[in-house]
Parts: C-alpha cells; structure tokens; sequence
C-alpha cells in the first residue's frame, strides 16, 4: 500500500504452504507455462475479481523439480525402511517377558520419527497410534516441485519481467551474502529506515560489482568468484625466520585482474628475519 499510493509497484515472493486463498487458487489454476530461459517457466494467474483482483506468477524450474523429487523419494524409501524397522520390532517384542518395556521404547522410537523435521511432515499418526505414510500429502507437495510464487501490483509488466526482475533481486541477496562471508560481517537485522534504505544501497552496491566484473572479464561471477577463492595468503617458518606471502598466480587468475583493470596482489608481503 505505502508503494502504490505514490504511483510505485512492487514484485514479491508468495508463501505456497501456509493455506493461502489466493496462493493455493493461483496454483491449481490451470494453463500452460511460457519458456523464458532453459531453467524457467511461467505462467500468469489472476484471482479475485474487480478491485479485490491479485495477479500472480507462477514459476517453474525443471531442473529444480527433478532435484525435489529426487530428494522426496530417497526420504520416502527411508520412511518405509523406518516402518518395517518399527513393525518387525514390535512384532518381536508380543509376548515377551519384557513386552511392556519393549512396548515404551518402541513408542518413544514412534514419537521421535513423527517430531523428526524432514521425515515427520510425510507421516500420519492413524487412531491407533501407529504411523503410515501420508501419500495425499505426498501428492500435494509433488505437485510443487520446482516451483516458487510470485505477486505484482504492476498491470504493465509481462509475467516474463516479474520472474526476471525477482530473481534480479535473488542475485543482489546473493551478491551481499559474499561480500558479507568475505569480510565475515555478523547478521544484522534493521528496524529503523535509514539503516533499512543503506542496506537496500550496499545490496544494489554488491550486484553493481558482480555485473561490472562479469562484463569485464566476461565471465559468470560463480566463475571469477571460484578461481580468485584459490589465491591464498600463506605464512612461512622456518630457521631463517618467518615470511608472509600470495600463492603463485595462475593463468585464468592473472587474465581475471587484467581484464578488470585491478592490481593482483604482492607475491611478497612480510618478511621476518630470524
């Protein structure tokens, strides 16, 4: 609202899992996905009518799904294996002298599978306290993988912009996050304006780096960011005393500081006679 009121827009993230109306409406409405990139679909929802209308994004990564659903099964096949595990312990421990304390362990065994934070979300507790796997709830998330939501307030903008510029903004938190690894900065988390506005500027900051640097060197920054993590700084002793230099550079290493126009750093940078 304080962003429309002057005439400005706004692309935001939508949570799909907390019951939503309108989320849970834009995903199960149906329609075909546009290609954008090799790992992004779309497809524009609108829900609502009138002035109460909401238009949604939805997102799809292939290869993202197929990492989802490798994850779910290799979980499902270790939830089976836990059941069996479970039931052929309490098959053995009928009628035995120690049955009752079989019989508490085996609960508390019960009772920490449930509570477990990955495995726990696909089970379901039946009326007889035994657990089974909740394929309803299996077949929901399934339906969800590889996908993330998206709203705009923008009418003018095509479902292709807002999937873009969102993740325009997923590559500035990305940027921030290594500078801030780099220098080991410790969470910060604003409350007051002018530290909110400054933190906006250092992400935009970080980004400005990462594309000029790209363009530079005409690489991908995962790329320059992998061969300069490998120049190291290293300190030496020995009789003669201590000294304090640069891993030697290597080709891809030397062309990234050139092509940037940035002074690689000294080979020597402390000696320490003994």
């Amino acid at each position: 609202a304080y962003l429309t009121r002057a005439g400005g827009h706004w692309i935001a993230g939508e949570r799909m899992r907390d019951g939503s109306a309108d989320a849970t409406a834009a995903l199960a409405r149906q329609g075909r996905y546009q290609r954008v990139r090799d790992n992004l679909r779309v497809k524009e929802v609108r829900v609502g009518e009138g002035e109460a209308a909401r238009r949604f994004v939805v997102c799809l990564n292939p290869a993202e799904a197929a990492r989802d659903k490798k994850a779910r099964d290799e979980i499902i096949a270790r939830l089976e294996g836990e059941l069996e595990r479970l039931e052929a312990a309490r098959a053995k421990a009928r009628g035995t002298r120690g049955a009752q304390r079989a019989a508490e362990a085996h609960s508390r065994a019960e009772c920490a599978l449930r509570d477990h934070p990955s495995l726990g979300r696909y089970l379901r507790q039946l009326r007889s306290g035994r657990l089974v796997i909740d394929w309803a709830k299996v077949a929901a998330e399934e339906r969800l993988d590889g996908k993330y939501l998206l709203s705009s307030s923008d009418p003018d903008l095509s479902a292709e912009d807002i999937a873009l510029g969102y993740l325009n903004l997923l590559e500035a938190e990305r940027g921030f996050r290594d500078l801030k690894q780099t220098l080991e900065l410790r969470p910060v988390f604003h409350r007051l304006e002018q530290r909110i506005r400054a933190h906006v500027i250092l992400c935009w900051l970080a980004l400005l780096l990462i594309r000029v640097a790209e363009r530079q060197a005409g690489q991908t920054w995962r790329r320059i960011a992998a061969e300069l993590g490998r120049l190291h700084l290293v300190t030496l002793c020995g009789p003669a005393g201590r000294v304090t230099q640069t891993t030697a550079l290597t080709d891809a290493q030397r062309a990234i500081y050139a092509a940037t126009a940035i002074e690689p750093p000294p080979r020597l940078t402390a000696l320490e006679p003994a």
